[in-house]
């Protein structure tokens, strides 16, 4: 059931890719092994989720304040490929699921990239 309540951010589609790709995440690092709970699984899951908590957090903010918390969001989906290829390498993920986490990143990296260019613009 939708919430009665709503808050803007939760129109842009780059929050709900964000929400939908540290769903993606999660699903990974539940699998990874146990002893990696709180090394990669931690950084990995918290990067994933940091992208949109720094999108809401700022949306509510000064345009440039919230440009600055987009340029942190964009900041935690790179990390999120660096953990991505860390958990390849260690074998935790396939090669199929790294190149999905990259093609998650790469379109929201796009998409927070543009939505600071329509903030300077306006």
């Amino acid at each position: 059931m939708a919430s009665k309540l709503h808050f803007k951010f939760e129109d842009l589609i780059m929050y709900q890719k964000a929400l939908d790709f540290a769903d993606f995440v999660y699903e990974q690092v539940n699998k990874f092994p146990k002893e990696e709970t709180y090394r990669l699984s931690s950084q990995f899951i918290r990067a994933a989720d940091a992208i949109a908590l720094n999108i809401a957090e700022g949306s509510s903010s000064t345009k440039p304040n919230f440009n600055r918390y987009l340029q942190i969001a964009w900041d935690n989906a790179h990390e999120c490929v660096v953990c991505s290829t860390k958990a390849k390498r260690r074998g935790f993920i396939d090669e199929e699921t790294d190149e999905k986490n990259r093609e998650w990143v790469t379109e929201l990296s796009k998409m927070i990239t543009s939505y600071k260019k329509y903030l300077n613009k306006r």
